[in-house]
């Protein structure tokens, strides 16, 4: 039998090269989204360039929320063009380009499951369908969550979801989520953790990521810290009362 060790070397999908540095990555154009009692948000328009972190500042709920879907290829625009790895308005090759981390509509994880199952429901998903995927260990929980926690301490193999520090659940849900390693990351606002400490210290994690990865996450104050490259103000999310009232909060 095959080493099972080896599904990261087996997956199929195609992943495009990330752009030169500098290069627009994402463009949209007077995008929006839309559903069957009216709009979710836009028309936004905004540009990603390739490589490092880019912040959308906006306030939080279902309109940032679906914004993110919308440039991680999860949700496709119902008005205006956007343009991503060099084709307009293609949610499928966006999709498979992209990973999407810290959003409950997405990747939303069953609080009262171990870490060891949730790694090894990962890796069985992103083996290809023929391979035998053995429980996971704790050498599979560092190979996957390493990069992304860098000197921040791994939860351990039998701890709860439910039971992880707001940080520590943060970014055990990236890893999870970022297993391909794909050109593009969109990651749940930074603000939705409820201490600034948290919020910049996963921001920092984020910067760390870009150096190989484009990484997208959202503030409602437009977070800014060393090694940010990118603070965009996104327009028709919500409501400008509510917009005032969280910017606020968060002052």
């Amino acid at each position: 039998m095959p080493d099972d060790n080896s599904f990261s070397n087996e997956i199929t999908t195609e992943i495009a090269p990330i752009a030169d540095e500098g290069d627009v990555l994402l463009h949209a154009e007077e995008i929006g989204v839309r559903a069957s009692w009216g709009r979710i948000f836009g028309p936004t328009s905004l540009s990603v360039r390739a490589g490092g972190v880019t912040v959308l500042a906006g306030s939080g709920g279902r309109g940032r929320t679906a914004l993110l879907l919308t440039l991680a290829g999860r949700m496709r625009p119902s008005t205006g063009t956007l343009t991503a790895f060099g084709r307009a308005n293609d949610a499928h090759h966006l999709f498979s380009q992209a990973a999407i981390a810290d959003i409950d509509e997405v990747d939303g994880i069953d609080q009262t499951i171990r870490v060891s199952d949730v790694v090894t429901e990962q890796i069985r998903w992103a083996a290809p369908w023929y391979r035998w995927v053995r429980p996971s260990r704790q050498e599979d929980l560092e190979r996957l969550c390493a990069p992304v926690f860098g000197n921040f301490a791994l939860p351990a193999m039998k701890d709860y979801v439910e039971e992880l520090p707001e940080l520590t659940a943060a970014l055990f849900r990236i890893a999870m989520a970022n297993i391909r390693r794909p050109p593009l990351l969109v990651v749940g606002g930074v603000d939705r953790l409820t201490r600034i400490e948290s919020a910049d210290k996963l921001l920092s994690r984020l910067v760390d990521l870009g150096r190989d990865q484009t990484v997208i996450t959202a503030d409602v104050n437009g977070a800014r810290l060393n090694g940010v490259r990118d603070v965009v103000d996104v327009h028709n999310l919500t409501d400008d009362e509510f917009v005032q009232l969280e910017q606020h909060d968060r002052i």
